[in-house]
């Protein structure tokens, strides 16, 4: 009996699911088999159609190519178990109890249909199968659907919660730079303005050190210049010792010439006053007129020289100290053409400040006290220049800066006070006071008598009438200002009182003309308003007498009263005591010295 080898191939599963699961499974290799469902199903949804009998199946698409073999010997008990032996499948077993296998064609027949309805068996197996795997796939779908939505939620809340919180750390990201920002800002601030005071601390030390090394630099010219100038001084003593005592030896053979020169000065001085005594001598005595007992009487018409008796010795005196240091400095036999220059250049920048009067004065005093020059010589240059540097000036303010400058200087060498009032004596008699009259007895022509009251000749003319009355107003506005000057720390050897005194005098002897109306009203403007401070209600009386008796004389004068000079000059005092400007200080007093003679008031 031959062998009949059937081969039934199985499926093992079904669109990826096994038939037939294993028991022994884990929990993670179920939730990996569910994955891969899951991912299945996502890939296709699409699932074949339930399995019916009028469509065969396909044993051989199985991947298994081993069959289902069956035996059949003519051996039949061992048929069943080959047949047995025989069925293997990767996925299920099947049993083949019911087969019935012959060697003739009924048996075949029979088997055909034995086959068929094996097959049967098998379709409703494998569709229960499939129903209950459908069944099975469904309740995983959903419940990996449900997981996937949880999950899902879950992300979406955590992504949710991962955006705000990856914003808060850029927000907070942002707010930190922020702060770094500001932190390097104000620390890069601070360590500029640390920088800057550094810098400005290093550069005042440099300066402070610059001005350090100046100074002492300047110190080292000063000492330099100092040991210079000593030097220069101790030289020039010697030269000038030497000069002295060859000096001496001439002037012991030049004494009998100097005596002839004294005898004709002499001389013609005692011809002069024999003059002046010849046209005298008829003269009256008169009762005193002045309140002081020392004043001289009144003269008559007929007195040429008018002036009171201590007035001119005073001016006599004056006249003996100038003449004795212009004798001494003749003796020198010198030119000291330079030294006039060079004072004459410090008075001329006198200006109206502290500062620069105190400068120039100390110049001055540094000047008369040196050795280089004889000092006799220097306050004779100094008295000529400061006199006449006053008729370049116009203004007040230049009169007051000057005289203050005299103040000072004469303080420190009182010799020079008496040789500036002699000069001045010397230039213009009024400030003696002292008035000359004419007479042809006295006076051989009228340019002598010109000169004998101050008038001065240039090119052989003698000046006019103008020039000399303005030249006299500024000789006696110099006069009035170094009277009522008075600088602090500094005694005014030629004050307020010599000032009063000269008023006295002048009202008690001297007549209302022009000449001495002009030098009434200058001195008037520049020392009213020092007398008035000290003296008050006296000084006003003076005041009232001039008002009366002064400018009723110069009215009745004559053709002279009536001239538009003396007009002009009789309004101006009179204005000055009606209108009371001896109250106020006079332009360029004040400006000059804090404490002047308004201190008196």
């Amino acid at each position: 009996m031959g062998v009949i080898e059937l081969g039934l191939r199985c499926p093992q599963n079904v669109n990826g699911i096994a038939s037939d699961p294993q028991p022994d499974w884990s929990f993670d290799k179920l939730l990996s088999e569910l994955n891969s469902i899951d991912k299945e199903l996502s890939l296709t949804l699409d699932f074949p159609s339930p399995f019916t009998k009028t469509e065969p199946r396909d044993l051989k698409a199985s991947k298994d190519k081993r069959g289902f073999v069956m035996h059949v010997s003519d051996n039949d008990s061992d048929s069943d178990v080959d047949a047995e032996n025989s069925l293997v499948a990767s996925g299920r077993r099947f049993t083949c109890d019911e087969l019935y296998m012959s060697d003739d064609s009924e048996d075949g027949v029979t088997l055909g249909m034995q086959c068929h309805q094996l097959m049967d068996k098998a379709g409703l197996a494998e569709g229960a199968v499939y129903e209950l795997t459908n069944e099975f796939r469904l309740s995983i779908t959903d419940a990996v659907r449900s997981k996937i939505s949880s999950l899902e939620t879950e992300l979406v809340n955590e992504n949710e919660k991962f955006g705000s919180l990856t914003t808060k750390i850029d927000k907070y990201r942002e707010l930190q730079h922020e702060r770094e920002r500001k932190l390097d800002l104000q620390y890069q601030r601070t360590i500029a303005e640390a920088l800057d005071n550094h810098l400005t601390a290093v550069q005042r030390d440099h300066e402070h050190i610059s001005q350090l090394e100046e100074r002492r630099i300047r110190d080292d010219m000063a000492r330099a210049e100092a040991k210079r100038r000593e030097k220069a001084i101790q030289e020039e003593k010697i030269r000038q010792e030497r000069i002295k005592a060859e000096e001496e030896a001439k002037l012991r053979s030049e004494m009998a010439e100097r005596a002839k020169l004294v005898a004709l000065e002499a001389e013609k001085k005692a011809a002069e006053e024999a003059a002046a005594k010849h046209a005298s001598e008829a003269l009256d005595t008169a009762p005193n007129a002045g309140k002081d007992s020392k004043e001289a009487p009144r003269p008559s018409v007929r007195n040429i020289i008018r002036a009171s008796e201590n007035a001119l010795e005073l001016e006599k005196r004056r006249q003996q100290i100038y003449e004795e240091l212009s004798t001494k400095n003749k003796a020198l036999n010198q030119d000291y053409h330079s030294l006039g220059k060079l004072i004459g250049r410090l008075i001329r920048t006198i200006s109206a400040t502290m500062e620069n009067i105190r400068t120039r004065a100390e110049e001055i005093i540094k000047l008369i006290n040196s050795s280089q020059y004889p000092q006799s010589i220097s306050i004779k240059l100094f008295a000529e220049k400061i006199v006449s540097n006053c008729t370049n000036q116009r203004s007040s303010n230049a009169i007051f800066a000057a005289s203050r400058v005299v103040v000072i200087v004469t303080s420190k060498i009182p010799l020079a006070m008496d040789i500036v009032i002699a000069e001045l004596n010397r230039v213009c008699i009024y400030t003696v006071p002292k008035h000359i009259s004419y007479s042809e007895v006295a006076f051989r022509t009228k340019d002598d008598y010109f000169k004998a009251i101050g008038y001065m000749e240039v090119d052989g003319k003698i000046e006019g009438l103008d020039e000399y009355v303005e030249r006299l107003s500024s000789y006696m506005k110099l006069y009035g200002a170094l009277v009522q000057t008075d600088v602090g720390g500094f005694q005014n050897l030629h004050g307020t009182k010599e000032g009063w005194a000269w008023l006295a005098r002048f009202l008690n002897t001297i007549p209302a003309n022009l000449f001495t109306a002009v030098a009434l009203d200058s001195f008037l403007g520049m020392a009213g308003y020092g007398m008035y401070c000290r003296y008050k209600n006296q000084f006003e009386k003076l005041l009232s007498i001039i008002a009366g008796d002064f400018l009723n004389a110069l009215q009745e004068g004559g053709r002279e009263s009536r001239s538009a000079k003396v007009s002009k000059v009789k309004m101006s005092i009179r204005n000055y005591i009606e209108s009371k400007q001896y109250m106020k200080e006079p332009e360029g007093l004040q400006l000059r010295s804090h404490l002047d003679s308004h201190v008196y008031c």
